[in-house]
């Protein structure tokens, strides 16, 4: 049985697509079926794959809006087991269209229901945004998983996704849960960085995954050759810190089945 995570925080520049193109290629790696889908208008996890957002026959665009099956616009990627739903250009209208449709916030999670059996993991990367495309993907996914800065403002913004999630909870998907919060950019060199980190822990213990993601140059280089950075270069800090958080997500994983049987 598949499992939808939601990869989302309304602040840009936290580290959504660079977790989500990451933690796909690790999971992958792990021999773990996976999907990424890419709602987030700009396309970069899209791009972080080398494909050409121009010459695209169909795009989660198309299944969300037109009613194309999702099969028909799978992409495969360098990993046998990772492939991508990706976005075009015409997502930047999707937003409105969305708006005058019935089921507005449930169309994501109907067109997934076509593929998510063929798949272990689910990955949705979400705009820097709260609206209809993200709360799309919070409708669709059993769980959201948010990618944290460590800067002066993170916990604000960390407050307002989660009161996100819990009216999404209350009025449209009640099986919403917390996947985890994960720090990322992290400098070890910065005060700033440790103390956000040790706020996030006291005040989020057992939500905060141990894997931190340190700021580094390979993560930072590997989208502009189209390869996540576990292909681009394995050893990097960064690749074998989402290779860490790929293990902490399965294992959690394992242990949520656990307690449920």
């Amino acid at each position: 049985m598949s499992r939808i995570i939601a990869i989302a925080n309304q602040k840009g520049g936290v580290g959504k697509t660079t977790t989500a193109v990451n933690l796909g290629a690790s999971l992958a790696v792990a021999t773990k079926r996976t999907l990424l889908v890419d709602m987030d208008p700009q396309g970069n996890t899209t791009t972080g794959f080398g494909v050409d957002r121009g010459a695209l026959n169909k795009s989660i665009y198309d299944v969300m809006i037109e009613d194309c099956f999702a099969t028909e616009a799978l992409c495969a990627t360098e990993l046998p087991l990772l492939f991508l739903l990706p976005a075009d250009r015409d997502l930047v209208s999707a937003e409105l269209q969305l708006m005058d449709m019935e089921d507005r916030f449930g169309r994501l999670r109907d067109a997934l229901e076509t593929v998510k059996n063929r798949f272990d993991y689910i990955l949705l990367d979400c705009p820097p945004s709260l609206g209809l495309l993200t709360l799309n993907a919070l409708v669709a996914a059993d769980s959201l998983l948010v990618p944290l800065q460590c800067e002066y403002y993170a916990l604000e913004g960390l407050s307002a996704i989660l009161d996100t999630m819990k009216r999404i909870q209350d009025a449209y998907n009640p099986k919403l849960q917390l996947e985890g919060i994960v720090l990322c950019m992290y400098d070890a060199r910065s005060n700033l960085s440790a103390q956000v980190a040790a706020d996030v822990r006291d005040h989020f213990p057992e939500q905060l995954f141990q894997t931190i993601i340190p700021r580094n140059v390979r993560l930072s280089e590997s989208p502009s050759h189209g390869r996540p950075a576990l292909l681009y270069d394995p050893r990097s800090k960064g690749a074998q810190g989402y290779l860490g958080l790929a293990a902490e997500v399965m294992d959690r994983r394992k242990e949520s089945t656990h307690a449920e049987a």
